[in-house]
């Protein structure tokens, strides 16, 4: 027999009774001395003969010679005999794919889910036509969503690329579905829509993930601190990658799936290798500890740590600690935009993280105001958040209008820059919607308007256009919204706004000409010329505007959004320029999304 096969099995005999101890097994139900049988009697052997043949004894009633009497099996070529200490470290799963055992699928095929049409968002919820971009070049899509870095300028840009990355989309064709899935989880999650990249990785099962699919679902989970939500595509390809995260993560899903022991010995292991930085680890070991009865005293500290990292992150807020402000604030807004969904941190710490992601489109209007109220009801909550929630509190239900716009305005000029001033203005939609059209607010007017159209409150926002001025800002925000506009605007209504526009090279003015021109509310005549004073030529063509422009031509929304969405790329409103701002809001409206349209003009306007 195989000496190295018998080393085998006696290693994973040995090792299912290290298994059994660490999950508590039930005790075994056969007879006592059924457990361990007796050892078989000595028997004498003669010395061996190195001159003669070995001798095989066959079985009693056994006809056939010596040399028909079947062998063990070799082991594999190639394959190497893990040693017993890596064979106690190792995991069940680890074992079935060590000894081949391990299924590619899981589950019954009636029970797996179809590859067409992979997202969360049907047509009829709000969707985009499934088929939207299953006859479009896959280079062309791949690029358009591989290329986007995820920062929009446009918060209303935002919604609507979320929107069209989370519906049920089938393929281009000759692009793996998991593969589109992939592309679409990733730029949600550099857009910091955690949420909804996991919501479409785990419309895939398991076991079609490919690899890029994985490293989306890896990097969504990161982003919602939901460590244990990679575990069924580790259970399915466990040894698809050899990475140190992976392999951290299969330990920890070890311990989450009743072997804590084997999972912290493996998680021990690594910390002595010094294979991923000590911080990350002892977050990993305390996490793991949670699970079972392998707790151990894990202590963190953050004196000697100066970078944070997304499963950094996310294993930190997993366990109940929140980072030290100082990692955090040299990564722009990503972990700001991580801790304003985050159920685990602190009401505090996701107010503040609000101030960032409102503006962005992460939250709404509605989400604001509910996690405000939470933060009122809360009375250990003290100081300047409680004293905002006080505020809002005011800006809805003061009994007198200028103590409403009084709490409103204190809000916003609470904000600490113009994106969390924005933010505000989010927050304080339904309270501007609320405010009586009086002119002892017009100075208010354009601020209220734009906190109105940030939650696309534009019904509301139109009853302030009788007491707008021609060429004035509030005038020129409602132009851009309203579903219709009775005739064209003059010539002499866009030089007295520019007259007044007080932005950066009339960047308002800009924005302003490129909407109407855009939506065609104003005179080709009237355009050439306005667009002459100013010094730009916002039909211009370029290699980008001639894709968004061809989409726009065959009625595809979702490729239309998709290219909009690598043409409103920027931290910033100075970043967004009036060809490009033209062709988006042409493009838009041109295939049915006319109100995203109106909405992007007129925040281009109240921003720029």
């Amino acid at each position: 027999m195989n000496r190295a096969w018998l080393f085998v099995g006696g290693a994973a005999l040995a090792l299912s009774s290290v298994w059994a101890a660490a999950q508590d097994s039930p005790e075994s139900l056969l007879p006592p001395g059924f457990e361990k049988p007796k050892p078989a009697p000595k028997v004498d052997t003669p010395a061996p003969n190195p001159t003669a043949s070995p001798v095989i004894q066959p079985l009693p009633g056994d006809t056939r010679t010596p040399s028909a009497v079947p062998r063990a099996p070799s082991l594999p070529s190639g394959l190497r005999i893990p040693t017993l200490g890596e064979l106690e470290a190792m995991s069940p799963d680890d074992l079935d794919e060590l000894l081949g055992l391990k299924p590619k699928f899981d589950m019954p095929a009636a029970a797996r889910r179809s590859m067409a049409q992979v997202g969360v968002l049907a047509a009829s919820e709000g969707g985009l036509a499934a088929g939207s971009v299953s006859q479009q070049p896959q280079d062309l899509v791949k690029a358009a969503l591989d290329g986007n870095k995820g920062r929009m300028v446009s918060r209303w840009g935002h919604i609507l690329l979320r929107r069209a990355l989370a519906s049920r989309l089938d393929a281009p064709i000759g692009m793996n579905p998991a593969d589109f899935a992939a592309s679409r989880a990733a730029l949600l999650v550099r857009m910091g829509e955690g949420d909804a990249a996991r919501a479409v990785v785990q419309d895939v099962d398991a076991g079609n993930y490919t690899p890029s699919l994985t490293q989306a679902a890896m990097d969504a989970f990161a982003a919602t601190a939901d460590v244990t939500g990679i575990c069924p595509v580790i259970a399915v390809h466990g040894g698809i990658r050899k990475d140190v995260d992976w392999r951290v993560l299969r330990s920890v899903c070890a311990s989450f799936q009743g072997d804590g022991s084997a999972g912290m010995a493996q998680l021990n292991q690594m910390q002595r290798s010094g294979v991923w930085p000590q911080i990350d680890m002892l977050l990993a070991k305390k996490f793991a500890g949670a699970a079972g009865k392998s707790r151990q005293a894990v202590k963190i500290e953050w004196d000697k740590v100066d970078t944070m990292k997304p499963w950094r992150y996310a294993l930190a807020i997993a366990v109940g600690l929140e980072p030290p402000a100082r990692l955090l604030k040299d990564d722009g807004p990503r972990y700001s935009y991580l801790a304003a969904t985050a159920p685990m941190v602190s009401l505090t710490s996701r107010a503040a993280g609000a101030d960032r992601a409102a503006g962005a489109g992460i939250l709404s209007s509605a989400a604001m105001v509910d996690l405000y109220s939470q933060i009122y009801a809360q009375d250990d909550i003290t100081g300047e958040w409680s004293d905002r929630a006080d505020m809002l509190r005011n800006a809805y239900v003061g009994t007198e209008p200028a103590d409403r716009m009084s709490a409103i305005k204190g809000l916003w000029d609470g904000g600490s820059d113009a994106q969390a001033r924005y933010s505000r203005q989010v927050l304080t939609a339904y309270a501007a919607a609320r405010m009586p059209v009086d002119g002892a607010f017009d100075g208010e007017a354009p601020d209220l308007i734009a906190s109105m159209l940030a939650a696309g409150l534009d019904q509301n926002a139109l009853r302030w256009l009788g007491r707008s001025d021609p060429g004035g800002l509030a005038w020129a925000q409602l132009a851009l919204a309203a579903p219709t506009l009775q005739g064209g605007v003059a010539a002499g209504t866009l030089n007295d706004f520019y007259d007044n526009d007080a932005s950066e090279g009339h960047r308002k003015s800009r924005f302003l000409l490129a909407g109407l021109a855009a939506l065609g509310r104003v005179e080709t005549a009237v355009s050439r010329d306005f667009a002459s004073k100013l010094g730009i030529d916002p039909g211009r063509q370029t290699r980008w505007t001639a894709l968004i422009d061809q989409a726009a031509e065959v009625e595809n929304q979702a490729l239309v959004v998709f290219l909009a969405g690598v043409g409103m790329q920027g931290d910033g409103w100075d970043k967004m320029t009036s060809v490009n701002l033209f062709h988006i809001v042409n493009a838009l409206n041109r295939v049915g999304l006319s109100a995203e349209a109106r909405m992007i003009a007129a925040e281009a306007v109240a921003r720029g």
